[in-house]
């Protein structure tokens, strides 16, 4: 077993608990789940900050830092395989494995739609404050909600609500910062993205939805030939495959995490 524990990282609007049904089905490992800024019960940035990627990877960078932790294994679910990515590639020695949960490749833009994306960019940010949270009589109409969003049944949606709301004078409403809805001002080109990529020095093991959404199925295409060391592996279930197939990605992460580096 690890002396220091598998690192994961949550998807966009998700939180720690997304890693509960895999931690059950891997209780010879260590797991360590992080709510990212903005998510769960970890706090918002501050009113004039917003989410980029690369700051979610300064902020886990700075967390290895702090514990003294390098040669992790990391696990990251969709857009927490993005900041995986990422961190891996910027800092190699805090990375020894990577797992990426339904997540390949970076989201890019074209360099002619650069002043579209910072235009939907401010947008958005001038409609965020107008918006409200929803609010919901009990913690059984939240995980209603977040199930009809979802591709998993309503003990699974139950297990994100019950971490990602918080009590209300009306009921419930969720944790998360309105402003992760917010369209991000800056992406990288796809030729800077494949250049990160390739930058990668660990081994990783994606597991890959059987039901692949039709951005993710693109991404397998424009990135999957630019990773050094890539095991791709089609798992069974929906984008949360870690949740709804847990002990089938169990299965294929202990047998990576267990291999001796090639």
């Amino acid at each position: 077993m690890p002396a220091q524990p598998l690192l994961c990282l949550h998807g966009w609007l998700d939180n720690a608990n997304s890693f509960l049904p895999l931690a059950n089905a891997l209780p010879d490992l260590s797991l360590l789940a992080l709510d990212l800024a903005g998510h769960g019960h970890s706090s918002h940035r501050s009113a004039d900050a917003h989410y980029y990627l690369f700051d979610y990877v300064a902020d886990i960078a700075t967390l290895c830092r702090q514990q003294g932790w390098q040669q992790l294994i990391v696990i990251g679910h969709s857009m927490g395989g993005m900041i995986a990515t990422v961190l891996a590639a910027s800092f190699p020695e805090l990375v020894s494995k990577l797992v990426l949960v339904d997540s390949l490749g970076l989201i890019t833009t074209t360099p002619a739609e650069t002043a579209t994306q910072l235009r939907k960019a401010v947008i958005s940010r001038l409609q965020s404050h107008q918006k409200q949270k929803p609010q919901y009589a009990t913690l059984a109409e939240a995980a209603t909600a977040r199930q009809q969003q979802s591709d998993f049944d309503l003990a699974t949606a139950m297990l994100l609500t019950e971490r990602g709301c918080e009590p209300t004078a009306a009921g419930f409403s969720w944790r998360a910062d309105v402003k992760l809805r917010e369209v991000s001002a800056f992406r990288l080109s796809e030729a800077q993205a494949r250049a990160v990529i390739r930058n990668l020095q660990c081994p990783v093991l994606a597991l890959m939805s059987a039901q692949i959404p039709v951005e993710i199925r693109q991404a397998i295409q424009h990135f999957k030939a630019d990773y050094p060391r890539l095991e791709l592996v089609q798992c069974p279930g929906g984008h949360h495959l870690h949740m709804t197939d847990a002990v089938f990605c169990a299965n294929q992460i202990r047998r990576f995490v267990s291999a001796e580096p090639v």
